[in-house]
């Protein structure tokens, strides 16, 4: 297979020479995938699938065009390729656009054979742990699956990069009720490299979702207004994450709206806080979309900014230098604080499990909903709380972290703590 794979991309690289591109670049790829499905607390299919897929990147005069196919076959390769060679005539020119060049890596990456007993297992235990522990909560859908991915990437500047990764995901999603009441949907999943070794719902959080859908039908509202702190899980940190990683990237330093775009050096975040890349985690790409290897990177240190992270199209757009990171991955260092500690230490404000804060302002302003959240009073968790507004500054959230978590949950694409963030706006 990765022989074919190979054989295909560089026979594609090929035509596109011919075709009169001034660079270009193919990855082909083949997947597997096994999955057991989970409908209505139910199982409701075992299916396995493969999937082929040809992708091209073509310049012309600081042109670009892409396209991807499923059908590797000769003759819809040279249709594909011409339909690329017309639209990238009529691009927009942009000096900016390249293709890698004299990149060479070939990761091999996971478990080995996959197991449908394993993912029978891990659904059998998943449903009766379910049945005992949480019966309130109805599984709308959840499943365990396995995958293997070969891919194989060329480009005209001598750029060749090839994988075989495996990996298994496990996801559940469901809500609660109690009579003609119910609480808010919540979901919990990740990537591993084998699902055998723990229990299903000791994975990602999946358990502790679980656990708390039932505490969350019957909710209360939150009072009068007040400035209190929050303590974020580690799936409600991500959206700090998401935003922080933003500001580093592309788009915010093109068009100049990035607050950190002049910050590199200087401490951006509580010195509790390390960032770090980690492209060997399960589930993760070695491999950046344009074609670069991917090493393990630590952005933020003890809250100090050491880089920016523009593609090589955002790097030649700026002339900041170009770092290669994974879109996913990352991991954010333990703390020293056990987790009863950081919600003891909160004397008012709340638990906070999903953010949903939608696109903050450009200076990172923001005001949202709290949802599958709980009251915390004197450091101790209440009730559940019926829709409740935050507002504050994204980044000035993450110089006010006050306590880092020892525990971390693990997905796959992130390895986050809790979080508590002092100063938030309550109404």
């Amino acid at each position: 297979m990765t022989n074919d794979l190979r054989n295909t991309a560089e026979r594609a690289l090929g035509r596109m020479r011919e075709l009169g591109f001034d660079a270009a670049l193919v990855t082909a790829s083949a997947q597997r995938r096994n999955e057991l499905n989970v409908a209505h607390n139910e199982p409701s299919l075992l299916r396995s699938g493969e999937s082929a897929k040809l992708q091209f990147v073509g310049l012309l005069d600081g042109r670009r065009a892409a396209a991807d196919i499923s059908d590797l076959g000769d003759d819809s390769v040279a249709e594909s390729l011409r339909g690329l060679r017309a639209s990238v005539e009529s691009a927009p020119q942009d000096d900016a656009n390249a293709v890698s060049s004299d990149q060479r890596a070939h990761v091999v990456q996971g478990a080995g054979d996959n197991d449908l007993a394993a993912l029978t297992r891990s659904i059998g235990e998943l449903l009766s742990w379910r049945e005992r522990e949480a019966p309130a909560v109805m599984l709308e859908e959840a499943l365990a699956a396995h995958n293997e991915l070969r891919s194989h990437t060329l480009t005209s500047g001598g750029t060749e990069l090839s994988c075989e990764l495996r990996w298994c995901d496990a996801t559940a999603f469901g809500v609660a009720r109690d009579g003609a009441k119910s609480s808010s949907f919540n979901y919990a999943g990740g990537t591993c490299e084998q699902l055998t070794g723990a229990h299903f719902v000791e994975r990602f959080g999946i358990g502790e979702m679980l656990r708390q859908l039932e505490s969350q039908v019957h909710t209360q509202p939150l009072g009068a207004s007040f400035v209190g702190s929050v303590v974020l899980t580690p799936r409600a940190a991500e959206d700090l994450l998401g935003w922080l990683l933003g500001q580093l990237s592309d788009q915010a330093l093109i068009d100049a709206s990035s607050v950190y775009r002049d910050r590199v050096g200087e401490a951006v975040a509580a010195p509790l806080l390390t960032l770090r890349n980690r492209p060997g985690a399960a589930g993760v790409g070695p491999f950046t979309p344009d074609a670069f290897a991917v090493k393990p990177l630590e952005v933020l240190t003890r809250g100090r900014l050491n880089c920016l992270t523009p593609s090589l199209y955002g790097s030649r757009k700026t002339g900041i230098a170009h770092v290669p990171v994974s879109a996913d991955g990352w991991e954010m260092a333990a703390g020293a604080t056990p987790l009863d500690e950081v919600i003891g230490g909160v004397a008012r404000g709340a638990l906070v499990d999903r953010l949903s804060m939608g696109r903050p302002g450009a200076n990172g302003d923001f005001s949202g909903v709290i949802k599958n959240s709980f009251a915390i009073d004197g450091g101790q968790v209440g009730a559940a709380l019926s829709e409740t507004m935050i507002s504050g500054n994204v980044a000035q959230m993450l110089r006010d972290v006050s306590a880092v978590s020892a525990e971390r949950i693990d997905t796959g694409g992130s390895c986050l703590p809790w979080l508590r963030v002092e100063g938030l706006h309550f109404s």
